[in-house]
């Protein structure tokens, strides 16, 4: 494996790149490696206040009117960025289980399966809980059972 810094002027952001003949498990934890950092940069804010909690720590993030807020176990922060934006900041293990909502895999405790319209997602410790879409549950299985490996 190389590697390769190179740097520009006038970026308005860095950029990292990989290059690689297939992705394999140390491609990936590269990858997981860089989204950590860049996910671990997020700012979370209430009235005046800025608060830096770690990632992994958030719940959920869902959409409510034009704010997007992450959700910890007690408490709810306003977040600067759109949904899809997060999606490609998060690390692997956030999956987007409705239109307006991205759930940690890590947090959930079980899945109230409903065929017929939304399943209910519900946390470790904590009486919040969330829906998952049909359209997004079977993506969302998927991220369960490559976590419990």
């Amino acid at each position: 494996m190389k590697l390769r810094i190179e740097v520009s002027d006038g970026l308005p952001e860095d950029e990292v790149i990989i290059r690689c003949g297939r992705v394999d498990e140390t491609v990936q934890q590269i990858q997981t490696f860089v989204l950590n950092l860049s996910a671990s940069k997020l700012t979370f804010y209430k009235g005046a206040q800025e608060y830096f909690i770690p990632v992994k720590e958030i719940l959920f993030f869902e959409t409510e009117g034009e704010a997007v807020y992450a959700h910890t176990a007690n408490d709810a922060f306003r977040v600067k960025h759109r949904l899809y934006e997060l999606e490609g900041m998060l690390p692997r293990f956030f999956v987007r289980a409705a239109k307006g909502t991205i759930v940690n895999t890590l947090h959930i405790y079980s899945i109230n399966r409903n065929l017929t319209s939304s399943s209910q997602i519900k946390f470790n410790d904590t009486h919040k809980h969330v829906y998952v879409s049909r359209n997004y549950y079977k993506t969302l299985k998927e991220k369960m059972n490559e976590w419990s490996v």
